[in-house]
């Protein structure tokens, strides 16, 4: 059968199986299409570029399942728009997160007039105390606080960011206080 006539779960079917001239094929029907997509949320071509080809690289490593909706023409254009539209979404998101961290940044490095709390109460340990007692902490607790207090993520995006549920997050950002006050008093 000639390979531009096979259905889209003819080819999906045939990716799965590691066919990649199928892939080709599904590539090069629905790349255009992706492409233009998704440009009308994103002004950004390099950041479209990106996102069409994670959509495609979680095709062909089996990441995303294609599943054929009873009735349906067995096109894979709406699912190959779920998946491009949930990426461009978590880039965006990133970018924004990123933002948040600049901001926070440029804040920082403006001197108070007057010390923080934080500062007066960093200011009076020894050198070298607080690394120490940050050391010390389990590397998933380490890893909440880097997210949400260095990174400046949410709790939702650090969740996102470390694969954890965000009830973990708030549990393990509340145990690693914890641990450094009772290290650090």
């Amino acid at each position: 059968m000639g390979g531009e006539r096979r259905s889209d779960s003819m080819l999906l079917r045939a990716i799965e199986a590691g066919d990649s001239h199928a892939f080709e094929l599904l590539y090069r029907r629905y790349e255009p299409w992706l492409v233009a997509r998704l440009s009308y949320r994103c002004p950004d071509p390099a950041i479209v570029d990106d996102v069409v080809q994670e959509t495609f690289l979680a095709v062909w490593h089996g990441t995303a399942r294609f599943r054929e909706m009873p009735g349906s023409d067995g096109s894979a254009a709406g699912w190959l728009w779920r998946i491009g539209a949930r990426r461009l979404v978590d880039v965006q998101r990133g970018h924004g997160a990123r933002e948040r961290l600049t901001r926070l940044l440029g804040r920082l490095r403006q001197r108070p007039a007057h010390p923080s709390a934080e500062d007066e109460a960093l200011h009076g340990l020894p050198y070298g105390e607080l690394a120490d007692a940050l050391a010390r902490l389990p590397a998933e607790l380490r890893e909440v606080l880097q997210a949400t207090v260095v990174d400046g993520l949410s709790t939702a995006e650090a969740a996102k960011a470390l694969r954890i549920p965000a009830g973990t997050v708030k549990t393990r950002a509340m145990r690693a206080r914890r641990r450094l006050r009772e290290e650090l008093a």
